[in-house]
């Protein structure tokens, strides 16, 4: 059993990578802020002997150092950070804090580690929107970073510190560039629990603009593999990008989705119909990742079909009601991104 760290262990990916590592019989310590897109999933797994959480935030720089100290973690995976695109555009600075600044704190413990012979392996998660829109093709790791929004300035401002911690410093650090994941406890501001959820509850299904952007897709659970496949395996100083291949149009995915609930049984109320929303500012049109450093250096691929995993996430919110029990709707109903 080796001691993991993950950061940000109880936002959408992080509760199932930490799920995963459990699983795995690795021992998991969980540090989060607990915002308000943190799960409410702490019950089912509190118990565990192989479990902790500690409410930290990462810009605490003194506890983390104390934190990764104490239990010296063969690997950690940092997946602390604020990710909604339109809340970035409404509040930029807490992106630049977490995203940025968190990052930079974590950076600066691992260096003075390393006096105490402490060097756990960093794998830090960022994504495909730090490339910018890609109209034509697919973006390799050797594309040239052109991010859009607040949000994905302040990941690629991350990948690069960590970058230069690598070179300057001999981190020893993998930063893994993922598309769009769906999947289990994803919090229901982002497209697929939206749309979900909206269709259940007989509301309109807001996309924006005509719906023409597009976006690549991969199950979380394929992702948190594939992260742990880096872990093994990822060669230090690398990137990796971290995608399926699957790429999908914003209208063509609801239309995909309501097609799915039909299929199930799930009746479509008369208000639940598709609606063209105005846009957001700084729109990328379309991401999509060339992945095939990581399937043929690290023979990593993913298993679960798209179809397949969404309709095991629509039957997952089904079955799990309470997911949103303790969560206000005005965090997730609220138009956001609006802001010029």
């Amino acid at each position: 059993m080796k001691n993991i760290i993950v950061t940000g262990g109880s936002g959408f990916i992080g509760s199932n990578l930490v799920n995963y590592l459990i699983k795995k019989k690795h021992f998991v310590i969980n540090l989060d802020k607990l915002t308000y897109a943190s799960n409410k999933h702490e019950s089912d797994i509190r118990n565990k002997y192989n479990y902790k959480l500690i409410k930290v935030d990462i810009n605490n720089k003194k506890k983390i150092f104390k934190i990764i100290k104490k239990y010296k973690p063969a690997v950690i995976f940092n997946l602390a950070a604020e990710t909604h695109v339109d809340r970035s555009i409404d509040s930029p600075e807490n992106f630049v804090k977490t995203n940025i600044n968190g990052t930079f704190n974590l950076l600066e413990a691992l260096r003075f580690l390393q006096k105490k012979n402490i060097r756990p392996k960093l794998i830090h998660i960022s994504t495909d929107e730090v490339y910018g829109d890609v109209k034509k093709g697919r973006s390799d790791e050797f594309h040239r970073y052109q991010p859009s929004s607040p949000y994905s300035a302040s990941k690629a401002g991350a990948d690069h510190l960590v970058k230069s911690y690598i070179r300057t410093y001999k981190l020893n650090a993998v930063i893994s560039n993922c598309c769009n994941n769906y999947g289990p406890y994803q919090f229901p501001e982002k497209l697929i629990p939206k749309m979900i959820l909206n269709i259940l509850n007989n509301r309109e299904l807001p996309i924006y603009a005509r719906g023409q952007n597009s976006r690549e897709w991969i199950h979380v659970l394929d992702h948190c593999e594939a992260l742990f496949t880096l872990y093994l395996k990822g060669k230090n100083g690398e990137n990796y990008n971290v995608g399926s291949g699957v790429n999908l149009k914003n209208i063509d995915l609801v239309k995909k989705l309501l097609k799915v609930c039909i299929s199930m049984g799930i009746e479509i109320g008369k208000r639940t119909k598709i609606k063209f929303v105005r846009d957001r500012p700084g729109h990328d049109f379309r991401y999509a990742l060339n992945n095939k450093k990581i399937l043929k250096k690290l023979k990593w691929k993913p298993k679960i079909h798209f179809e397949k995993g969404l309709k095991e996430t629509v039957i997952w919110y089904l079955e799990n009601k309470n997911f949103l029990k303790n969560i206000s709707k005005k965090e997730y109903q609220k138009r956001l991104g609006l802001k010029l």
